[in-house]
């Protein structure tokens, strides 16, 4: 059995391949990267690497040749559907018996804009017929980096979402969830990987307990939330899209209850408090 793993050199990736091999043989794992300058830290740790673009399916087909199992991260917004379509498309056309897909919480009911391209890819997953997991990863504690470093920069927390909850938890978390059904755990078609939901003032109040700092907590307006972050050094474009992320929490599209992920990891999640002193070490 082969296993491949996409975007092997971000973080996801990175976190799924340490996972995998503890999981199944070395020689069995391969990584995929967009090129070869890219691939050298790989090769140094003895993974079998191989190149390949979502925006080149000749490159795709080449690189998904004898690969069983695949783990497809989802690639960044911009041209992202035509790009999984490629994937998928070349995972058919290789003959890979099953994929595990990196989608969005709740992805068939969400109104998200960041959902869209999820929708798309897992029809089109359905419709290639091969087997798959669809990981419905909620969101990730690293996400709110921005926020919880300006709040220990400026002594203020700045949050838009209201009383919106998410879900979160350490990308590790979700990796490793990711690698286990890559390995060939039996998990159902779709897994909605969820943290117990909070608000943004229960995770203030987690950095708080975590830092032992008196930092104030501060529900606000869109202008102010979006000059905290620019003034902490985030690009405004940037930091508009941070606001974006704001609205779908504030509109319920993270607010999802399950128990499959720690079902599936087999332990409970670290908690907040924990997560944050980790993410901060």
């Amino acid at each position: 059995m082969t296993y491949l793993v996409t975007g092997a050199t971000g973080g996801f990736g990175g976190y799924a391949l340490e996972f995998l091999k503890d999981l199944v043989s070395k020689d069995q794992i391969y990584a995929l990267v967009r090129s070869e300058e890219k691939a050298a830290t790989l090769k140094e740790k003895s993974y079998n690497v191989r190149v390949g673009d979502y925006s080149d399916i000749n490159s795709l087909s080449n690189a998904f040749d004898g690969i069983d199992r695949l783990l497809f991260v989802s690639g960044a917004p911009g041209n992202r559907q035509e790009e999984h379509a490629n994937v998928v498309k070349a995972a058919k056309d290789a003959g890979v018996q099953y994929i595990a897909y990196t989608s969005f919480a709740d992805a068939d009911h969400s109104t998200s804009a960041l959902a869209a391209d999820h929708i798309f890819t897992e029809k089109q997953i359905k419709e290639a017929g091969i087997a798959h997991t669809f990981l419905r990863n909620n969101w990730y504690l690293e996400n709110e980096m921005p926020i919880i470093g300006g709040a220990l920069a400026s002594g203020k927390f700045v949050y838009a979402a209201k009383e919106g909850k998410t879900g979160w938890a350490l990308k590790r978390e979700y990796a490793e969830v990711a690698a286990k059904a890559l390995a060939g755990t039996e998990y159902p078609e779709i897994l909605e990987l969820s943290g117990s939901p909070i608000t943004y003032a229960e995770l203030a109040a987690a950095l708080k307990e975590a830092t032992r700092k008196e930092i104030e907590v501060v529900s606000s307006d869109d202008q102010t939330f979006v000059d905290s972050l620019t003034a902490g050094g985030l690009p405004q474009p940037v930091a508009e899209m941070f606001l974006s992320f704001q609205h779908d929490i504030k509109n319920n599209q993270l607010d999802v209850t399950s128990s499959d992920f720690e079902q599936a990891l087999g332990k409970p999640l670290t908690s907040r408090v924990e997560a944050i002193k980790e993410l901060l070490n």
